[in-house]
């Protein structure tokens, strides 16, 4: 696997701007505080104890004011330079994760579930904000400020700067433990959103199966578990929090009250100390201690981040170390322009050398297949013969465990998908149809621009016109996600559409007629007999009259190419053939009756 650097450290590396504008706003804001503190002691020690009017001490309180309000528009810069930061990181992250899973195989796209990788998109990466807008500005305010302040509490009163010295290393000391247990339940938390979401969005798409077999209860019962196991994990997370802040809080009093303690006795016994030092640094010393609690809890945060941060490069590590994405450059650009030149010029030879694939109790064997260009080639067998997994090996939708799809005397691998799919069309029994315009539906198939002249006559080649002129508004009826409001055998034919529009040179078809009325079936299969015209065609076909003047019909049998040939052949010499034959006349004659 290739070794890269971790995708913090690329995140910090696009901030270095922001952070050195962190570090000079944390040295003014140390340099602020402590001339508070010094124009607030003074004030206190000329009003109090000498006994000065508010007149004489006017301008005094003029500085304080000033300094003040500097003090709090340094904290607002600092705070928006954080939000800056974090907006830039998310952007990052979610552009990164984008230009991943789309440039991803399919077969990286389509692994795992999609409400997993939705949560880890949007949830994940907005759960990294806290790590850039207050971690951050935080732990660099840690490496400036409080040096200042000890810095400061020396030069006023030794003592009091090694009590800070000694007791405050227990602050940080205590985050790192709790940030460790804090990453790791972190790490589970958001492992248990992208499961819950998973589900989640597995049962909405789902619902109307569910009901109809009555799995509903079930369903419920599953989202409530991983609800309650999501709902553990955050409250393990929030209970750490609170632990972390109990004894950050004893610790700042702790080391306050000590500090407090060795000032008075200094002042009030052995009468070594000034009460305006005195004062100021009981002003230091909190706002020390104080720096290094806030820094304690925003160190919590930030972990918390950092286990979202990690499941965003998990995910990002899961598409990279995809077999086909590492491979889609790998050929000579010289190679790849003279195979698309011979893609563009008309259907190329195929060619399966001893293709395995393996499921958990399926293995699929092609053995040594040549599929000739304009070929028309059908693919029948019984049911769970390896028909439909053979296309999606042939598409790139699968990579085989071992042997080569070769297409044009170079291995599919190293064509990359882009290549690939611009030359093939695959029609599926389900084909997808989004949200959106009738016309840019079909205007999906081409890839590019396409005029409205164009998909008009994709529209009429697939034997659509009828229905689009029914359409309230044409082409640009608006439909359902889905396809809703379409029959299954208009989502068929606006399949078909987007075929007739890229005008493929190899078309993939899993039986798109199963399930269709008789004219419908028509309408289609004159279709696809059009698109066949300029194209291989190979079909996986459950009903075996479809298919009967193909070129060449491949019988499959557990996973394996049994025989191939024409259909008389076929009939003659292998008896499988002839059962499944004449168990589709059978069942044919029998529907008719």
């Amino acid at each position: 696997m290739r070794r890269k650097a971790s995708l913090l450290s690329a995140l910090m590396a696009a901030q270095r701007k922001r952070l050195v504008i962190l570090a000079i706003l944390s040295l003014g804001l140390g340099a602020a505080l402590i001339t508070q503190a010094v124009l607030l002691a003074e004030v206190v020690q000329r009003v109090f104890v000498e006994g000065d009017t508010l007149g004489g001490v006017a301008a005094a309180l003029g500085y304080l004011l000033l300094v003040m309000a500097i003090r709090v528009l340094l904290i607002y810069a600092s705070g928006r330079t954080g939000l800056s930061m974090a907006a830039t990181a998310k952007q990052i992250m979610r552009s990164r994760l984008l230009a991943r899973l789309t440039g991803s195989s399919l077969a990286g796209a389509l692994a795992g579930q999609a409400g997993g990788k939705i949560s880890v998109a949007l949830d994940a990466v907005d759960e990294s904000d806290s790590y850039f807008s207050q971690y951050m500005p935080k732990m660099i305010e840690a490496l400036f400020i409080p040096v200042l302040l000890l810095i400061s509490l020396f030069i006023l009163h030794p003592n009091s700067g090694l009590i800070v010295l000694f007791t405050a290393p227990f602050i940080p000391l205590f985050m790192v433990l709790v940030g460790l247990s804090t990453k790791r339940k972190s790490e589970e938390k958001y492992e248990q959103l992208a499961q819950f979401s998973g589900i989640f969005l597995d049962s909405l798409q789902g619902l109307v199966s569910l009901k109809l077999f009555g799995w509903t209860k079930r369903q419920e019962e599953r989202i409530e578990r991983s609800s309650l196991n999501y709902r553990d994990a955050t409250m393990g997370i929030l209970r750490i929090a609170f632990t972390n802040t109990f004894m950050l809080e004893a610790i700042v009093m702790m080391g306050i009250g000590v500090v407090a303690l060795e000032l008075a006795l200094q002042l009030v016994v052995f009468k070594t100390l000034t009460f305006h030092t005195a004062l100021l640094v009981l002003l230091l010393a909190p706002e020390f201690y104080n720096l290094l609690k806030n820094t304690g809890t925003a160190f919590h945060s930030g972990r918390t981040s950092m286990g979202a941060i990690r499941k965003v490069e998990e995910m990002l590590e899961t598409v990279e170390d995809d077999p086909q994405h590492e491979t889609s450059d790998a050929m000579d650009a010289l190679a790849r322009k003279q195979l698309e030149q011979q893609l563009a010029e008309g259907p190329p030879l195929i060619e399966l050398q001893d293709v395995c694939f393996e499921y958990e109790h399926f293995k699929l064997d092609t053995g040594r297949l040549t599929i000739h260009p304009g070929e028309q080639v059908a693919v029948v067998g019984r049911s769970g013969s390896g028909k439909t997994t053979l296309l999606h090996l042939l598409s790139g939708l699968l990579t085989p465990a071992s042997g080569e799809v070769v297409i044009q005397h170079q291995p599919l691998a190293l064509l990359g998908e882009e290549l690939w799919f611009r030359h093939i069309g695959y029609i599926t029994q389900h084909p997808y149809i989004f949200a959106g315009t009738f016309a840019d539906n079909i205007a999906l198939g081409a890839g590019r621009a396409v005029s409205r002249e164009e998909i008009v006559a994709a529209t009429d080649a697939a034997g659509l016109t009828e229905l689009v002129s029914e359409l309230e508004h044409g082409y640009d009826t608006e439909i359902g996600d889905g396809g809703r409001g379409l029959s299954g055998g208009e989502r068929q034919r606006l399949a078909l559409a987007r075929a007739f529009l890229k005008q493929p040179s190899v078309l993939l078809f899993d039986e798109p007629t199963v399930g269709l009325d008789v004219q419908t079936e028509k309408i289609l299969q004159r279709s696809i007999s059009e698109l066949a015209r300029k194209a291989t065609v190979i079909t996986v076909a459950h009903r075996l009259y479809t298919i009967r003047h193909a070129d060449r019909i491949l019988y499959m049998e557990k996973g394996q190419v049994a025989d191939s040939g024409t259909h008389e052949e076929l009939l003659a010499r292998l008896p499988q053939y002839a059962e499944l034959v004449t168990a589709q006349r059978e069942g044919g004659l029998s529907s008719r009756s």
